[in-house]
């Protein structure tokens, strides 16, 4: 796996052509990536340690599988904006949409380092017991930054190198843009692993066919594998036997079921 990032231009407001392209192979070039958000809060930074790519129709552990719906339109559509959704009904996750407009893909964030305000995310994460738990998941890593369902589709800004700021992007073009990526120098071959993605049922859980788990070996921020939970075996109910009839006596006929 070639470990240099793709070619970009030094600014892309909307992705342009580098999250234009295929998402497993765009995925694991994202690890060494920093992610920073600000807002009137402050700004957070984290560099991200660990993704899982998610395609369209052939991918059967994608939200975008089957169809479009409300809850994925997001996928379907510019490159280069955030996807985040909600769930299990208490956490939001962030993700960046991949490949060309209509063709549904996206690279979910799953944990990375705070690089930078490390106080913020602590506030915003008030159980956390050691920093590096941060941004330890995906979940964690959108409550760190501070993102959630109102960022959904907000476009990303990419750059080329840049030091983090709590002010205005600081490549020199003074953005006051809210979510921004810095692409890494590059990021050694030898120290990126690949392998089944966390927490999904069926055949989309494949290590084999679905490898698409990328993270940085030894890094103490990368989430703990686990595999997704079988569902529960719900034992069939019996009816209830019809008692019989003391001599003598008639019993109502049970009533139809609507």
């Amino acid at each position: 796996m070639n470990g240099e990032p793709p070619t970009a231009a030094q600014r892309h407001p909307q992705g342009g052509g580098l999250f234009d392209q295929q998402v497993v192979g765009l995925a694991p070039l994202l690890l060494g990536a920093v992610l920073e958000h600000r807002d009137a809060e402050g700004t957070v930074a984290v560099r991200l340690t660990e993704v899982e790519a998610y395609a369209g129709a052939g991918d059967l552990g994608s939200h975008a599988h089957r169809a479009r719906t409300a809850r994925n339109a997001t996928m379907f559509g510019s490159s280069g904006r955030l996807y985040v959704y909600f769930t299990y009904g208490l956490h939001w996750c962030v993700n960046i949409v991949c490949e060309p407009e209509g063709e549904p893909a996206a690279i979910l964030l799953r944990a990375g380092q705070i690089v930078h305000g490390a106080d913020l995310a602590r506030s915003r994460r008030p159980a956390a017991r050691r920093d590096r738990d941060l941004a330890r998941g995906p979940a964690r890593l959108a409550a760190a930054l501070g993102l959630n369902g109102t960022h959904d589709g907000h476009p990303v800004l990419t750059v080329s190198g840049g030091a983090v700021s709590d002010g205005a992007v600081s490549d020199g073009a003074g953005s006051e843009h809210g979510v921004r990526l810095v692409l890494p120098a590059g990021t050694p071959a030898s120290r990126v692993c690949r392998g089944p993605r966390v927490g999904i049922r069926g055949p989309g859980g494949d290590g084999k066919r679905f490898p698409w788990r990328f993270w940085l070996e030894g890094e103490p921020t990368v989430s703990v594998y686990r595999p997704a939970a079988p569902r529960p075996r719900r034992e069939p109910q019996r009816k209830p036997s019809r008692p019989s009839a003391a001599p003598g006596e008639n019993l109502a006929p049970e009533e139809p079921r609507p």
